[in-house]
């Protein structure tokens, strides 16, 4: 027998395995690129890996019903359950960081300073709350935990590149948020 034997139980005849290969060259590309819109190229790259994963836990009778029906339409409704899944965990993830800003204790000199402070905070929360899920979870991680960049891009399995692009894009969005602020 040849190594097909070591592959998933999905993948047991070479009619399964053809049509898992087929599908990953054809529609590998497209979901990544297609992800690619909305994220990052890592992050798409592990959408289309857990998409497949998933396809491949179906198990062979339902994959070969696939090969029947229309594999890729299924295939981009499990990608879309994927992403949706992501996103869910980045969501609850930032929730899970979130300070109410009336319980963060203020010191300055007189009330007005006070008032000051707790406006520019209110516009930092904003500032945070709109930056997308992993590029907030990225910038929480340097300002808030102090983890170094490196740290940081290891523990999201990217690059320390990565990790500065996602950094420059919460600055700006920041910056965006507290200069439109002084023009109200």
């Amino acid at each position: 027998m040849s190594g097909r034997s070591a592959l998933p139980h999905a993948l047991r005849t070479e009619e399964d395995h053809a049509l898992v290969e087929t599908l990953y060259a054809t529609e590998a590309p497209r979901l990544a690129r297609s992800r690619g819109r909305r994220s990052d190229r890592h992050d798409a790259f592990d959408l289309v890996h857990d998409a497949f994963v998933r396809l491949l836990g179906l198990g062979p009778d339902r994959l070969r019903s696939l090969a029947q029906e229309k594999p890729v339409a299924y295939l981009w409704r499990i990608a879309t359950s994927v992403g949706l899944d992501q996103a869910k965990r980045d969501l609850r993830r930032a929730s899970d960081m979130h300070v109410p800003l009336d319980s963060v204790e203020l010191v300055a000199p007189d009330m007005e300073r006070q008032l000051e402070a707790r406006s520019e905070l209110r516009r930092v929360e904003r500032a945070v709350q709109a930056m997308r899920p992993r590029t907030r979870a990225i910038f929480l991680a340097h300002r808030v935990d102090g983890m170094s960049y490196a740290e940081i891009a290891q523990a999201c399995g990217i690059g320390v590149k990565g990790v500065e692009k996602q950094m420059s894009r919460a600055i700006a969005i920041l910056a965006h948020e507290l200069d439109h602020a002084d023009d109200g």
